[in-house]
């Protein structure tokens, strides 16, 4: 197998001049006159495949195999060789980078594949009576100088001086604007040149942006000498937001203008706060292809060498040969695009005049300002160092918080207009510029593009009536007459009113997790009490609080309650449920998991305090304090409490949830025995009512362990520890509630060999095992989904086995504790051993 083959054909090579300027390479004479006879004989019953279809067939295959594919014939040999092949594959494995000359010699390298291999320095294979359209095209794109390609159309305007209350009255979420003079002062406007940032950080390992779901990372000195080796398409770059870590005095080297200094995310801490600044590092033709910045934040971005040309569309305009996916499911948004060159050569020449985006060509020392929604399209026009920021302020708060809120039609609206409703779509689409645009009958554009010719420029995921449910029917009919509008009342109107917080599954592009954005909103609320009124609408949008507020002032009418103060009207952030405190309570108001999941949660928390005054617990001097529980019903437009004390079943339950319960004569209903049975039994999930339970405690002294852990002596540490080891065995001595037997539990792998005592146990954690993606997903943001994925290795494959685990940890243990005839030496080797096998 000729595995490392280079890569060479009747195209010219990288030596030869390059295209002076990007002009349409499918008139080439070249092109024209190439003779195509190769191809029948070489393809075979293949040569009915267009090369687009080929290339994308061989991507799919493993190097190795490539290598075996490029003997085949000298086609399939050019196929196997193109360096867009080759740099896809190593991306696809990622890791540390280091350019050797091509990406084949890259790769195989990588992979170790080429040890000792002297055919990579081989002369490329050159054949005639072959040519490609396809090829041709991408490789003309590869290979087109752009110093030319400046543009301005006069329609972002070029502002000085600007001051605060001027920005915010003309431009702050309504236009783009390049600002001058914001840098001047910047040592970085000296210091960062490649050479210069070269000598002072050439061995400091920077990430690289690339459409890839690895990691890329490379050494600074690495990548310029990529920079001036590449010929791609869609260059790497760098793009990293991790910069201020890795090289802090570069950010002693710029400071954030004047105009953009509030920024809401602020109030978090540095690691609870979503990415905000990138250094950006880039050669000819790299840039960032069409998209809105995440979170509907704003953008500064300030150019310090080089050349970027933009173009730019207000939101709700998606761009000719763009399409966006938003999930149903969990609101997620993807946005499928060409590269920025290949959109500028391939879509742009067709758009006609009244289709062409905003443009402008930044300049060094600029600054532009790119509002909340506006699409955008950067190209570098030569080598370009620059440094950007996304912000909230006050302009964009509420959309922020609206692209936080639980489900996906608000989420399309935002970034495609009406598009994204349903029954507007076909009409609005044979006036978009994305309906009638010539330029996708090119053959080297991708399915998705082709898609969106027939489909528009937003793609809804899966049925027809996927928004029937939505209830905002009356809106959808008042939209007829209506144009889009990026006003935030407007945008509200198609929030799906069904959807909570609290029990939907959190997008995993919004910029940070749930519990941190109910944080985020609760530290907002406390340290810019002059924002109160602001941060009140966005919170509603949310997170709802003005229907968990609501709740709050009813249950602490109901008991007597302190009515909450000023400053205790948002949830806290931390849990899964909306607690508030209130003086020197703590309300909880169960959501989660809809009406069953919550009743059975309050049900064996009821039980679980009955038990320990039973018992006569310790614990009972840990736990706080119950001062009232019961179930807040919403009906007719008003809210009313039902108390309950655990014991009997609840009347208002017989209304809403209205299930025979196995243990419904048992003194606790919905208490340990009930649940285990709703766990295991599918068919007795209920969906949401407006009906949620409640419990009201005593708070506990003392703060978060989280909060306090890094003031924490080793001392402090070691007690605390011992006081929970003395707590768990308080659990593990409670008696089982008394009641029906344990119902059996399901299969799950539990084995007729395991231990009776164990099987249980071993049936819960099957259990988990197999929701662990699920569970961490919903967790929000927490982990990361490429953590999620594998999180299933991490687990024995067989959970019995962690029997055997605990056995010998508790047998070695006593060995080396206790009383033994084996020497402890022989005990350490015996577990060092063991561990080794695990």
């Amino acid at each position: 197998s000729r595995l490392n083959s280079p890569t060479r054909y009747f195209l010219p090579s990288p030596h030869a001049p390059k295209p002076s300027k990007p002009t349409d390479p499918a008139r080439s004479p070249a092109m024209e006159s190439a003779g195509n006879d190769r191809r029948d004989a070489a393809l075979g019953s293949l040569a009915v495949l267009p090369d687009e279809l080929l290339c994308a067939i061989v991507d799919l295959l493993q190097p190795t195999d490539i290598g075996r594919l490029a003997c085949v014939s000298s086609v399939m040999y050019i196929l196997c060789n193109e360096e867009p092949l080759w740099m896809s594959k190593y991306l696809s494995v990622g890791g540390h980078l280091e350019y050797k000359c091509s990406w084949k010699k890259t790769t195989l390298s990588r992979l170790s594949l080429c040890s000792g291999n002297s055919e990579l320095e081989q002369k490329a294979r050159h054949f005639d009576g072959f040519n490609s359209l396809f090829l041709y095209r991408r490789w003309y794109r590869c290979f087109t100088t752009l110093s030319s390609y400046s543009f301005d159309n006069g329609h972002v305007e070029r502002k000085d001086d600007l001051s605060l209350d001027h920005f915010h009255s003309q431009y702050d979420g309504k236009g783009p604007v390049l600002l001058g003079k914001l840098a001047e002062t910047w040592p970085a406007r000296t210091k960062w040149t490649i050479q210069q940032l070269v000598h002072d950080y050439g061995e400091v390992t920077f990430r690289i942006s690339q459409r890839s779901p690895k990691k890329i990372i490379m050494k600074l000195k690495d990548y310029v000498s990529y920079m001036e080796l590449q010929h791609d398409e869609d260059p790497l770059y760098i793009f990293d937001d991790k910069f201020g870590e890795t090289t802090p005095a570069l950010l002693e080297d710029y400071r954030v203008p004047h105009l953009f200094q509030e920024d809401l995310f602020g109030v978090l801490d540095y690691e609870q706060r979503p990415a905000f600044r990138w250094l950006i590092i880039g050669p000819e033709r790299s840039g960032a292809s069409w998209h809105v910045d995440p979170g509907l934040t704003s953008a500064w971005n300030t150019l310090l060498c080089g050349r970027k040309r933009w173009a730019l569309y207000p939101p709700g305009r998606v761009p000719g040969g763009v399409t966006v996916h938003v999930s149903d499911e969990d609101g997620d948004v993807d946005i499928e695009t060409p590269t920025s060159l290949q959109w500028w050569l391939d879509i742009y020449p067709h758009l006609a005049e009244h289709e062409k985006p905003l443009e402008c060509t930044q300049l060094p020392g600029e600054t532009i300002f790119v509002p909340s929604g506006w699409w955008h399209c950067v190209l570098n026009l030569e080598t370009t160092v620059a440094v950007t920021q996304n912000f909230v302020n006050q302009s964009n708060f509420e959309h922020v918080c609206l692209d936080m809120a639980p489900g996906h039609c608000h989420k399309g609206v935002c970034r495609a207009g009406l598009l994204a409703v349903p029954g507007k779509s076909v009409r609005d689409i044979e006036n978009h510029p994305a309906g009638t645009m010539s330029a996708w009958n090119h053959n080297d554009m991708t399915r998705a593009e082709k898609r969106l010719k027939g489909s528009g420029s937003v793609r809804a995921s899966n049925s027809a009536n996927q928004c029937a449910s939505f209830e905002f029917s009356d809106v959808h009919e008042s939209l007829e007459n209506q144009v889009f509008s990026y006003d935030i009342g407007f945008l509200s109107q198609f929030l799906e009113k069904e959807k909570d917080h609290y029990t939907s599954v959190w997008s995993p592009t919004n910029p940070i997790g749930q519990r941190e954005a109910r944080e985020w909103l609760r530290r907002l609320w406390v340290l810019k009490p002059e924002l109160r009124g602001l941060i009140w609408k966005g919170a509603c949008l949310a997170i709802s609080v003005d229907k968990w507020y609501a709740c709050l002032e009813e249950v602490s009418a109901c008991h007597s309650l302190p009515p909450p103060s000023e400053d205790e009207k948002l949830p806290v952030g931390t849990g899964s449920n909306p607690v508030f405190i209130v003086s020197d309570n703590v309300i909880k108001i169960y959501a989660e998991g809809g009406l069953g999941y919550s009743a059975h949660g309050l049900g064996t928390e009821l039980e679980f305090y009955d038990l320990l005054r039973k018992v006569g617990s310790p614990l009972i001097n840990h736990i706080p304090e119950i001062i009232a529980s019961g179930f807040l019903v919403y009906e007719d437009g008003v809210y009313r409490t039902v108390p309950w004390d655990g014991k009997g079943m609840p009347d208002v339950l017989a209304k809403y949830y209205p299930l025979e319960l196995s243990y419904a004569n048992s003194c606790f209903p919905l208490g340990l025995w009930s649940k285990q049975q709703f766990g295991m039994d599918s068919s007795t999930e209920c969906s949401n009512k407006p009906i949620w339970p409640y419990m009201v405690t005593r708070k506990c002294k003392g703060d978060i362990f989280a909060r306090v852990r890094d003031t924490l002596s080793k001392a402090d540490l070691l007690n605390l520890a011992s006081s929970l080891g003395v707590q768990m065995r308080n659990i593990h001595l409670l008696p089982l509630p008394h009641g029906e037997p344990l119902p059996k539990p399901e299969d799950n792998n539990v084995r007729d060999s395991d231990p009776p005592e164990w099987k249980q146990v071993i049936s819960t954690l099957n259990g988990r095992k197999n929701n662990i993606k699920k569970h961490l997903a919903n967790w929000g943001g927490t982990v990361p989904t490429v953590l999620i994925e594998k999180a299933e290795e991490y687990l024995p494959a067989d959970m019995s086995s962690l029997i055997k685990f605990v056995k010998i940890l508790w047998t070695i243990t006593f060995l080396l504790r206790g009383p033994s005839l084996m020497p402890k030496a022989l005990v350490t080797e015996i577990w060092r051993n063991w561990m080794q096998l695990i």
